[in-house]
């Protein structure tokens, strides 16, 4: 659809947003729906001013937020989700009749990735690598949507790891573990796991080769999701379908987080297959 004066407006705010595969995959299911938007990605420094621009402009309908302005974005919103309230930062805004309400769609997208890999979290020990901002938003969305009956945080940094045990215990119903990153930990904190979240960004490319979890601590009773997508096969996952692991790759939290944000920005049903062959096609 060519571009008219009724053409809303999505986007990305973020800085820096070169790499970013957003525009490509939305602007495809725009296209595909004959919906009348166009999806930009603007790399943005000055965030208070950028929020200005978007209170401003009549046509604009939503826009994703990435690195550095998650957290940062919140002040200059008028309401906030729930979940994405808890987590502390939001990964998706829309405009409704002049108000911006923010939402946090890695959580949903997560959740998404295993429940359309066919996995039942209700009643499962989850062992979740990593306490920065994308494991805080899986954490919360595990504890809050799926029932699960005990968490273990994995990471380096403890003071870090100490905070989101204490704000989930303090926000939710779920029992709370803590581990260091080290290889007896992981041990421990394996013994009784039925699923294995990896948010951390090691394996991510170039460093294709490295994973933060010894394989031989693996065992093809464990469900092992890593939400690094490039490349889609990390060397955690690799390992995982070596010893026979079911795995669920980056990829598919990176497009259900993205279909979430086209249904709220567009009140249709995203066309998912058409995103994910977009995804697909850039890593061929």
């Amino acid at each position: 659809m060519t571009p008219n004066t009724k053409t809303q407006l999505c986007g990305l705010l973020g800085y820096p947003v070169e790499h970013s595969l957003s525009p490509a995959i939305h602007n495809a299911a725009f296209h595909h729906l004959g919906v009348n938007a166009v999806y930009l990605a603007f790399p943005v420094e000055d965030l208070e001013g950028a929020m200005r621009g978007v209170r401003a402009l009549g046509n604009v309908r939503g826009f994703s937020v990435t690195i550095p302005h998650k957290v940062a974005v919140i002040p200059y919103l008028d309401d906030i989700e729930s979940t994405a309230r808890h987590i502390g930062s939001v990964n998706t805004i829309v405009k409704e009749e002049g108000r911006l309400i923010g939402y946090n769609t890695d959580a949903s997208g997560a959740l998404a990735a295993l429940q359309q890999a066919g996995i039942a979290l209700e009643g499962r020990r989850i062992v979740l690598v990593g306490t920065g901002g994308a494991a805080r938003a899986i954490a919360f969305g595990l504890a809050m949507r799926a029932g699960i009956a005990r968490l273990a945080l994995v990471g380096i940094d403890a003071d870090e790891r100490a905070r989101l045990a204490h704000h989930l215990r303090e926000r939710t119903a779920v029992e709370v573990d803590e581990y260091s990153l080290t290889e007896a930990a992981l041990a421990r904190a394996f013994d009784a796991a039925d699923v294995l979240v990896h948010c951390t960004p090691v394996g991510m490319s170039p460093k294709n080769t490295e994973s933060c979890i010894p394989k031989h601590l693996l065992s093809s009773k464990l469900v092992v999701m890593d939400i690094v997508y490039n490349p889609l096969d990390t060397q955690l996952i690799r390992d995982a379908m070596d010893v026979g692991c079911r795995t669920i790759k980056g990829l598919e939290m990176f497009l259900h987080q993205a279909v979430e944000q086209f249904e709220l920005w567009t009140g249709q049903p995203a066309p998912v297959d058409v995103m994910r062959a977009v995804l697909e096609a850039h890593f061929q």
